[in-house]
């Protein structure tokens, strides 16, 4: 994936940003860049997500457990679930979120 569509990228947090790589009916694709050291504070959704990590290590603390993750492995986020990241080197993530996120959708067309 090129950083060079920077139009295509939204920052979520500082040291974090993500671009929607797939949309379906039931389901969406977002890949995640988070510089070293960057964090998502504790959110929750009613979407399910599931969280690839493509390379990189980084800290999921889902529901008061921490999960430390690194490339390879993948993490099942249920609906409504509070959860936070931390990056402990520069990461990427494959996000996969059912149904899609409207929010997400919006803030991609620039609404």
């Amino acid at each position: 994936m090129s950083e060079t569509q920077a139009a295509n990228w939204i920052q979520l947090a500082p040291g974090v940003k993500r671009m929607t790589v797939a949309v379906g009916e039931k389901m969406m694709q977002v890949a995640v860049k988070f510089d070293a050291g960057a964090k998502v504070p504790e959110h929750a959704h009613v979407h399910e997500q599931i969280a690839a990590i493509l390379s990189g290590k980084l800290r999921l603390i889902v529901d008061g457990v921490t999960h430390d993750l690194q490339g390879g492995q993948s993490f099942t986020l249920r609906s409504n679930v509070p959860h936070s990241a931390e990056a402990l080197e520069q990461t990427w993530i494959l996000d996969t979120f059912s149904p899609p996120r409207e929010d997400m959708l919006k803030a991609d067309r620039g609404e």
